[in-house]
């Protein structure tokens, strides 16, 4: 008789943590454009990410992308607001012959980002502020990053 993967002693189901992120987020954000549940705000295609980038963003699925980085973020920091994600997505600013300096993102896309997860269920607000994933959510979530373990 064969036991399942599951069953085996000392395994362990998989869940986002063990999941490489840049695969993470590139599954996700296919997975969140194929159940077409999300709306997209219609400035995409000109808006830039924040102050210090030059141009909007090379990829016409951004957004997509932004809004599953968002919720890997979220899942790992419960509680985490537009400010601190603001903070988490800045890069370094140079203007001309300036030293270069911290510049936070820009909170709309994040905000937006957000906005679209309460919406399809995966993100809930908190009563003492930020955001945290649901069940559902995380459910969908390790669900995913299992495939991406797995290689699917």
């Amino acid at each position: 008789m064969v036991k399942s993967s599951k069953a085996q002693k000392g395994t362990r189901p998989v869940t986002l943590k063990d999941a490489d992120a840049d695969k993470f987020v590139k599954q996700y954000a296919a997975y969140l454009k194929k159940q077409g549940k999300i709306h997209v705000p219609k400035w995409t295609d000109i808006a830039k990410t924040g102050i210090q980038c030059e141009l909007a963003p090379n990829d016409p699925d951004w957004f997509y992308t932004r809004v599953a980085s968002v919720a890997r973020q979220v899942y790992f920091r419960p509680g985490s607001g537009i400010g601190g994600l603001k903070k988490r997505y800045g890069s370094s600013y140079q203007k001309n012959c300036i030293r270069p300096h911290f510049q936070k993102a820009a909170g709309s896309p994040i905000r937006k980002a957000l906005q679209a997860l309460e919406d399809l269920g995966i993100l809930e607000k908190r009563p003492n502020g930020g955001r945290q994933i649901t069940d559902k959510g995380a459910q969908d979530m390790d669900r995913i990053a299992g495939a991406v373990v797995m290689g699917n």
